[in-house]
């Protein structure tokens, strides 16, 4: 038996730890570290509610826009106030571009290098490259000349021995097995959604005033005035140009990323019977209108039975501390639902640097979430499957297009490539919903229905003494949900349970293990000192530790000292 540690694992935001132990060339056993405390809830006791989104989009400094309209409905949820259709609008349309963008960018900048050994698209023909690409779409960049300067750029690069995000990789690993010539087509591509995503995001600054950290959002609505006739508003101009937007964003995904995402699959499709990790898939519903509907169904799927999907209770929501550094709050092994939750820390770990954690008793800054007392994991996997066992007519063509390409059953998505391409598919259907939102706003505007808030119950006068609500959103990496006490207009007590929480969990009180533990069982390790496998792995779920566990010492003391080789 060999134990790997590796810390901390890269292209994720934040901290993260992996201890594994391997028998037989596979993973046996697994534990995973949040190495890094939260604690932007306590800084919000005693604040107005009306400014908890502000504060809250501070969790991350990517994912600003999740956690804003997560605080917001429940804000909204604990006053019963309603939202007008535009504000509605607007919102699906800020989230389903930052949905698009972090998609593409996961695939590419976070992920794709698990896949992709740049040092093989140096000793690639840029013809036949040309001829791969075009097989594939018909994006206008898939030329010879194109793929010849990308090369003569990595070239350079590598002569400058200034690797920057290309530096300290496996290459050359023996789990790689795609060609010279798809190597310098995705490589290509790489560098181009970079670019992409710089212009597609502008929508946030249009709606949102910038980005990252949009400033328009507001409970009862947005604030952002629509003015067909003012250039301090929202206005025809800017309404042409956020459409602009919307149809590049939907080109590539549908010329670029879905193409890459099929040609890399195929070359690793024994992919598909590795990592299926806990079997329990949650997602929220979202992208509501005025009405209440939501266009992508929420709901769980147990033990990975995709002909039933469990409606969600709230109520049924939990987080465990007995593997985390965290003061005990629960009794007899149960835990806390959020509104009742604490977060008082409690580290009772090794003094760093340490070699390895005591897995025996608590390892962890991240709490354990579960619902009905099960572990879930919960992101764009688990949205396609309850969309696609709901009957989801747009989810269920993009999936059913991706595996005939493929040629696998619907089993292969529960795995570390189901999990990627699932990634994909919500990407797809979602960047072609989001212009039918637009035209929508735009049918109301010219209409003459320029409302953009709710303001009957701004005044905290008109709000009861005492109020709790909670505020779900599907957020690129998975369901976020975010839960808030009231009592006389201030914050009483202030949860949020994030994606990478319920997929970053450490064991429960019953030993039950996280998915990202769950999902790295019975993954095959070639090379112990390279365990590229377990950056597949892991990265296949899009970890944002950043969201997840924050840290902040005052005294400016040593918390842990990394090394990265």
């Amino acid at each position: 038996m060999t134990k790997i540690v590796v810390d901390p694992i890269t292209r994720i935001e934040g901290h993260l730890r992996v201890e594994a132990e391997v028998s037989g060339g596979k993973i046996s056993n697994a534990w995973v570290s949040g190495t890094m405390f939260r604690g932007i809830e306590k800084i919000l006791k005693d604040r107005d509610p009306r400014d908890a989104w502000y504060w809250t989009q501070r969790f991350c400094g990517v994912c600003t826009t999740v956690h804003s309209i997560a605080s917001i409905r429940a804000v909204e949820d604990a006053l019963k106030i309603p939202v007008p259709p535009n504000a509605q609008l607007i919102r699906n349309i800020i989230i389903s571009i930052q949905n698009t963008q972090d998609h593409v960018i996961h695939f590419y900048h976070l992920h794709a290098l698990d896949w992709v050994d740049i040092t093989s698209a140096l000793k690639a023909d840029p013809v036949k490259t040309a001829q791969l690409a075009a097989s594939l779409s018909e994006w206008p960049n898939n030329s010879a000349t194109h793929f010849k300067a990308v090369q003569e750029k990595l070239k350079a690069f590598v002569a400058s021995g200034r690797l920057g995000p290309f530096a300290n990789a496996y290459w050359g690993h023996p789990a790689y097995k795609l060609p010279p010539e798809a190597n310098l087509m995705a490589t290509a591509h790489y560098l181009e959604a970079l670019e992409w995503q710089k212009d597609i995001i502008k929508i946030h600054a249009i709606l949102g005033s910038k980005n990252p950290h949009p400033q328009t959002f507001l409970v009862g609505g947005m604030s952002i005035p629509i003015d067909p006739d003012s250039q301090n508003a929202l206005n025809a101009d800017k309404l042409i140009e956020v459409k602009r937007l919307l149809a590049k964003a939907q080109e590539f995904v549908e010329k670029v990323y879905i193409p890459d995402l099929l040609a890399v699959a195929s070359f690793y499709k024994e992919w598909a019977g590795i990592g299926a990790g806990v079997g329990n898939y949650m997602c929220y519903p979202e992208f509501p209108d005025a009405a209440g509907n939501n266009w992508l169904p929420g709901g769980a799927i147990l033990n990975r039975d995709i002909s039933k999907v469990v409606a969600l209770d709230q109520r049924k929501i939990t987080e465990h501390v007995e593997h985390s550094w965290y003061q005990d709050a629960g009794s007899d092994g149960k835990g806390l639902h959020p509104y009742d939750g604490s977060s008082e820390p409690n580290y009772t770990g090794p003094n760093p640097p340490y070699q390895y954690l005591d897995t025996d008793k608590k390892y962890s800054w991240v709490k354990a979430p579960r619902y009905e007392e099960k572990p879930m994991e919960v992101g764009p996997l688990a949205r396609v499957l309850v969309a696609y066992a709901s009957g989801h007519k747009e989810t269920k063509g993009a999936v059913d297009l991706v595996l005939g390409k493929l040629n696998v059953g619907p089993e292969a998505l529960f795995s570390t490539l189901g999990r990627t391409g699932a990634r994909g598919v919500d990407c797809l259907v979602i960047a072609r919903q989001a212009p039918k939102w637009l035209d929508e706003l735009i049918g109301n505007i010219a209409k003459g229905d320029l409302r953009i808030h709710s303001n009957e119950k701004w005044d905290p006068a008109s709000w009861p003494a005492e109020a709790h609500g909670y505020g779900w959103h599907e957020a690129p990496r998975g369901g976020l949900g975010h839960w808030i006490k009231i009592k006389d207009q201030k914050i009483l007590n202030y949860q949020a349970v994030v994606p990478s929480t319920w997929n970053a969990s450490p064991r429960d009180a019953k030993g039950q293990p996280g998915p990202y533990e769950a999902a790295l069982l019975g993954t095959p390790v070639a090379d112990p000192e390279k365990p590229l496998e377990i950056l597949r792995t892991i990265h296949s779920f899009d970890p944002c530790l950043a969201c997840a566990v924050h840290v902040l010492d005052a005294t400016g003391r040593e918390m842990v000292r990394v090394k990265a080789s």
